[in-house]
């Protein structure tokens, strides 16, 4: 069996996380800082992405914290200038804020809760990713991970607005390959699988549908997404570009260094 790649150089990348204060999103931008990245982090919580900010800063990189809210989808133009006043524009976005609620069947869910959902996973990546593009294209090219879920193809019962949202993430991703990729913009819909983050409490907390009743140790770390992430930001990821990929596909297992 062959070696599997080495996780890339990214020394003079500016990657910008989105949902970075726990689970996928703060374990990616520990990754990719890890690969000599400098990485400007966002979510809601102002304290903890302000402390993986200044942990990333102590270990000799450069990040910075832009605490806001997603869901404003007007504020995604004025984040990512603040991030690129700091750290120059972005060449990586990891599109990776999301929610999974409202949990419950189409008759329990309250309008408004399902609407906020559609708004986080989908038009808040696609503000960013707005935000972020026109730089992209200026410089020739730049690399964007959406992640993604199986539940954008795999209907799951409660989870109603996750799965409009993912499957709207997975064509947003499709969309941006057919129009820029041929611009050198990179894009990549990441379905990291069930990770052991808040969000898979929040699952297994309702009681609904079969992956809810998953234990806790049969989730993987976070850690092992954050990999892949990395990975897809190198050279070697190039014949991937914009496909939707599986954590769970062994050859991706085996090319970025994963257990089988």
């Amino acid at each position: 069996m062959t070696e599997p790649d080495a996780l890339p150089r990214l020394d003079g990348e500016m990657a910008l996380v989105t949902g970075a204060s726990r689970g996928i999103g703060a374990a990616a931008a520990r990754a990719l800082a890890a690969q000599g990245a400098a990485v400007a982090l966002t979510a809601r919580s102002a304290e903890a992405i302000d402390g993986i900010a200044r942990e990333l800063r102590d270990a000799g990189g450069r990040a910075i914290a832009i605490a806001g809210d997603i869901g404003d989808v007007a504020w995604a133009g004025t984040m990512v200038k603040q991030a690129a006043d700091a750290l120059g524009a972005p060449t990586i976005l990891v599109n990776n804020a999301g929610m999974v609620r409202p949990i419950g069947r189409l008759l329990d869910c309250e309008p408004a809760e399902w609407a906020r959902n559609f708004t986080v996973n989908l038009l808040g990546a696609y503000a960013v990713l707005r935000a972020v593009l026109p730089g992209m294209v200026a410089r020739g090219g730049g690399t964007v991970v959406n992640v993604s879920s199986g539940a954008a193809e795999n209907v799951y019962e409660g989870w109603s607005a996750y799965c409009a949202g993912k499957a709207g993430l997975a064509m947003l991703t499709r969309s941006l390959h057919l129009e820029y990729g041929g611009q050198g913009v990179r894009a990549f819909g990441f379905r990291p699988g069930t990770v052991d983050t808040e969000m898979q409490g929040e699952i297994r907390a309702s009681g609904i549908n079969p992956v809810s009743q998953m234990p806790r140790e049969a989730h993987a770390p976070p850690e092992h997404p954050a990999r892949v992430i990395a990975w897809l930001c190198g050279p070697e990821a190039q014949d991937l570009v914009g496909r939707e990929l599986s954590i769970r596909d062994p050859e991706l297992r085996r090319r970025t260094g994963l257990p089988s």
